[in-house]
């Protein structure tokens, strides 16, 4: 199972906030709703995650056993 626990660590840590994301950096509303539920997104998606972050996918995702 994917889970994004790493990247609300990382955003907290950043001073990064999910209105940044949607509303100064042009994320979907959408996007961040799959974040939050811990569905897929593309790597395209992950790619700028890790730029507006400056961090790695590890800062972003885990796997977790089911």
């Amino acid at each position: 199972m994917i889970s994004y626990e790493p990247l609300w660590k990382t955003m907290k840590n950043r001073g990064v906030t999910t209105y940044t994301l949607i509303y100064k950096m042009g994320f979907s509303a959408y996007t961040i709703t799959n974040l939050k539920r811990n569905k897929s997104i593309t790597l395209n998606t992950m790619e700028k995650l890790c730029k507006v972050l400056q961090c790695t996918p590890n800062d972003i995702v885990v796997f977790v056993e089911d």
